[in-house]
């Protein structure tokens, strides 16, 4: 358990982007290694080489397109599209080759631009080059990271992957389903069960298909149940016996087929923001107003992801998820952020941004409200945890919807308390009940105490806590008590939400 924690930390104190960074070149390394030994057939000079074309095309074309379009540049996207490309079309073997590493290179990073509407790319970047060149000039790529030898690798990464992203289960449904779907397939057309399912499992492109492309956020839903609908279809597709005619469905066809289900039923957002007001709550919690090109729509506790290209990044990238602090009811866009010493790189560049281009795209997240008014709710927010409740309490003061509703908000001190005035209007004018758990002394101000949100805290500010559905917001330790806490409560696990999206940290 204590290993568990200590990966789970690693994985909380990076971002989804850097942990498919160091996923895909972990993966290269063992590619090479096992190349250097010759189990594989291709040299490790070879990989390198394509790598160094494929990574170094996408960078530059990326930057060329950006500037073209006058989006804000974001070279981790070109770098992460680079490598996956490099692991699924085979590495140079002679000069002959790289023309062909060129155009997929191109052609993927032109999709996001060219392929897109209302500025939102429609397709995987790689999965929809492979196709296009496949069909042009008939050249496909070879999924050569199916090799036997890079499997655990490539597993092993992949759960990690999935666990930062949260995209267990929906890996699991595109697994089972493609492996049934080419049994299935292969039965109708008198092949070996065995030998297909020897060469689905141990030989081909399911793994790093279904752990690191389908996954990828910018093209895939943004909410549960379509999500696992969508790994689902992409699944049955797998089937390498498969056919319409002579058209055989490969992994990258169908992963673009499974996009385009996935573009009709996600919101379409992507729109540069300008940031137009702040506000401090204490030294360490700022909330930031934006105003933003394009509209778009939202329910209260959905997070979205921005984007800040700015000099010399850390490690933690160019691109944040944030829970909207807003409400679909108002404008300007709100954001909650707190600072931590030493910040982020983004984080810095944040608190003054007014020479960098933001844009805020890909909306989503499970947590939000349950359409039945007249279930009870319980919010635990843990500091910047605060965000999401503030959007929901924001929408339901707006709308006049009542609900049965009890916020705990625990902090360090009374300064440190943000929305105070959002959080009071909605005790006022819908009944919501707000306390305030304090680390420091509290006033003599009603519902606020000096206490921690525990069981015996719970128990005795919510004593219909069984009743109740609990949504928990906060630090990822906090959360991950809390729901050990509200388990050993009896509250069932049906019963508790938290919150989370891709790239946490």
């Amino acid at each position: 358990m204590n290993l568990v924690r200590r990966i789970e930390a690693i994985l909380d104190g990076t971002t989804m982007y850097r942990s498919l960074l160091y996923s895909l070149i972990t993966i290269l390394c063992a590619a090479m290694f096992f190349g250097a030994i010759g189990v594989m057939p291709y040299s490790p000079y070879s990989i390198a080489i394509s790598a160094a074309l494929t990574v170094g095309a996408c960078y530059v074309l990326n930057y060329l397109f950006a500037k073209i379009y006058k989006a804000p540049t974001n070279g981790e996207s070109a770098i992460l599209t680079g490598l996956i490309l490099t692991l699924v079309v085979a590495p140079v073997l002679s000069t002959k080759d790289v023309p062909f590493i060129l155009a997929a290179s191109g052609l993927a990073i032109a999709s996001k631009y060219v392929l897109a509407i209302r500025n939102k790319h429609i397709f995987n970047p790689v999965a929809i080059a492979v196709v296009l060149t496949a069909f042009g000039p008939q050249e496909s790529a070879n999924w050569w990271v199916g090799s036997i030898w890079l499997l655990p690798f490539v597993v092993l990464c992949g759960i990690l992957v999935i666990r930062k992203i949260r995209r267990v289960r929906m890996s699991l449904i595109f697994f089972a389903t493609a492996i049934l779907s080419s049994l299935l397939f292969a039965a109708l057309a008198g092949q070996n069960l065995a030998t297909t399912a020897t060469a689905v499992i141990l030989h081909s492109s399911l793994f790093f298909l279904g752990f690191i492309m389908l996954t990828e956020p910018a093209t895939s839903p943004t909410t549960r149940r379509k999500r696992y609908v969508y790994a689902a279809i992409v699944g049955m597709l797998f089937a390498p016996a498969l056919h319409i005619g002579s058209i055989y469905f490969t992994p990258e066809l169908a992963l673009v087929i499974g996009n385009i289900f996935a573009f009709l039923v996600t919101p379409m957002v992507k729109t540069k923001v300008q940031l137009i007001g702040a506000q401090w709550f204490g030294s360490r919690t700022q909330d930031l107003q934006f105003a933003a090109e394009a509209s778009f729509d939202y329910k209260p506790g959905q997070y979205i992801e921005m984007t800040m290209p700015h000099h010399r990044p850390d490690s933690r990238g160019v691109r944040r998820y944030f829970t909207l602090a807003s409400s679909p009811t108002e404008k300007p866009l709100h954001l909650g952020v707190r600072y931590y010493d030493p910040s982020s790189s983004f984080k810095k560049v944040l608190q003054k941004p007014e020479d960098h281009q933001m844009a805020f795209g890909q909306v989503g997240g499970d947590f939000v409200m349950p359409h039945d008014t007249t279930k009870k709710l319980a919010f635990i927010a843990g500091g910047i945890g605060i965000t999401p409740f503030r959007s929901m309490a924001k929408y339901m003061t707006d709308m006049g919807e009542k609900r049965d509703v009890t916020l705990l908000y625990a902090e360090r001190s009374e300064q440190d308390i943000a929305y105070l005035d959002v959080l009071e209007a909605a005790r006022q004018k819908i009944g919501m009940q707000t306390y305030y758990l304090l680390d420091s002394p509290a006033s003599e101000r009603p519902y606020f105490v000096q206490a921690r949100i525990t069981d015996a805290a719970i128990a005795k500010l919510i004593p219909d806590y069984r009743e109740r559905i609990f949504y928990v917001s906060g630090p990822q330790p906090m959360v991950r008590d809390m729901k050990t806490t509200l388990r050993h409560m009896g509250v069932p696990r049906g019963h508790i939400k938290t919150d989370y999206f891709p790239g946490y940290a």
